[in-house]
């Protein structure tokens, strides 16, 4: 994972907008339809070759392939391993409870995704490689073509799947997180043997608390999700720590966030973990304060941080003198040198809803990397 001594990188959490053919494309598959294989490889071939251009040209030095074909961040997985199927029952998160108008508010004005979230039915291997062998050459091509500085591929914590599609099958917890974990170990090794960063999201360890975990006790959340930490450990076992980076987050929603765990008891946690890389959101009004936590905290003096210095609820474009701020406020903390620029969490975390404008997103990019830059005036 690349760093760097003279100037602040960016980058960013990895889901961006996805134009209409793909998503179409999308729910097509997700419908039960049978696609054309030619043609669903090239309308993602140019998707993808289309956003790192984009990326590349707004700024970002870390670029990924936006997810384009995938339909959330976790639940594509029931495409690669076996095992899954069904539905199973929603629960909102602990905030929006307390606050049951504008829960219906967001559901009825399509702010609630309503795509199927499969359970564990039956035993868990990983099935089908070509998916993840695809979405390495199709990025393969267009980091070709573009030429950034470096270039990540998203792929599910053995958490976070755990978290969003309920065991009915194992006897235990313990024996169906150990079963996903082993099975996502063939996709994260395929990722880095094809030469990209893996990128581990797992908004369990936070969005967790005031989710699925929140009629759990304070210990016996923290004893869940440290055992989380253990399993992606385990999967990980084989690949260098350098090559990995992980997503933390409380939930991008746009939403009161009054249950949200603090940093200062998600972060010992993350950094439990093997990746060298961290994200996490220090730009929302909810957590973008907790940088003043940071020297409470300790940090490992290999890890590298990268703070989310663009919220992705709002389309607001930020101030570069603002995202230069946040990104000084952390280093000043931990370093120059451990610092990247990133964003809170990923811009469209599921296909087709409705998120942030695709031009602000690009324009948020233009705005992060001149705000990298003034940081990079200040800190060296």
């Amino acid at each position: 994972m690349k760093v760097s001594s003279d100037r602040i990188l960016t980058t960013h959490v990895g889901s961006l907008p996805r134009p209409a053919d793909v998503t179409d494309l999308i729910f097509r598959r997700e419908h039960g339809e049978t696609l054309d294989v030619t043609q669903h490889i090239a309308i993602i071939d140019r998707a993808v070759s289309d956003v790192v251009k984009r990326q590349v040209d707004s700024g970002i030095d870390v670029v990924s392939d936006g997810e384009m074909d995938k339909i959330s961040y976790a639940t594509y997985i029931k495409y690669r391993i076996s095992g899954f199927d069904g539905d199973s029952p929603r629960t909102p998160p602990a905030d929006l409870e307390d606050f049951p108008t504008f829960l219906q508010q967001q559901a009825k004005s399509g702010g609630t995704p309503t795509y199927k979230r499969p359970q564990c039915v039956a035993e868990i291997r990983h099935v089908d490689r070509q998916p993840v062998a695809q979405e390495c050459a199709t990025f393969r091509r267009a980091v070709d073509k573009h030429q950034p500085m470096e270039a990540f591929l998203n792929s599910a914590s053995p958490g976070v799947i755990a978290m969003f599609q309920p065991n009915a099958y194992y006897p235990d917890h313990a024996s169906y997180l150990g079963a996903v974990a082993e099975a996502m170990r063939v996709e994260y090794e395929a990722i880095v043997a094809a030469g990209f960063i893996l990128q581990i999201d797992s908004p369990d360890l936070g969005l967790g608390r005031h989710m699925m975990f929140k009629k759990l006790s304070e210990a016996d959340y923290l004893a869940r999700v440290n055992e989380n930490v253990e399993a992606l450990n385990h999967a990980l076992r084989n690949i260098p720590s350098d090559r990995v980076r992980m997503h933390v987050c409380w939930g991008n929603y746009e939403g009161p966030h009054t249950h949200d765990a603090p940093l200062t008891t998600v972060l010992p946690i993350a950094l439990r973990a093997k990746p060298q890389g961290l994200l996490f959101e220090t730009a929302n009004p909810r957590h973008a304060h907790e940088w003043e936590d940071l020297s409470s905290i300790q940090i490992p003096d290999d890890k590298v941080l990268i703070p989310g210095v663009l919220d992705t609820t709002t389309n607001f474009v930020e101030h570069p003198r603002l995202i230069a701020q946040r990104i000084i406020n952390v280093a000043r903390v931990v370093g120059r040198e451990r610092v990247i620029a990133g964003t809170d969490c990923g811009f469209s975390t599921f296909a087709g809803y409705p998120g942030i404008d695709t031009e602000i997103v690009f324009a948020k990019f233009a705005a992060m990397k001149v705000g990298a830059e003034l940081a990079s005036e200040i800190l060296w």
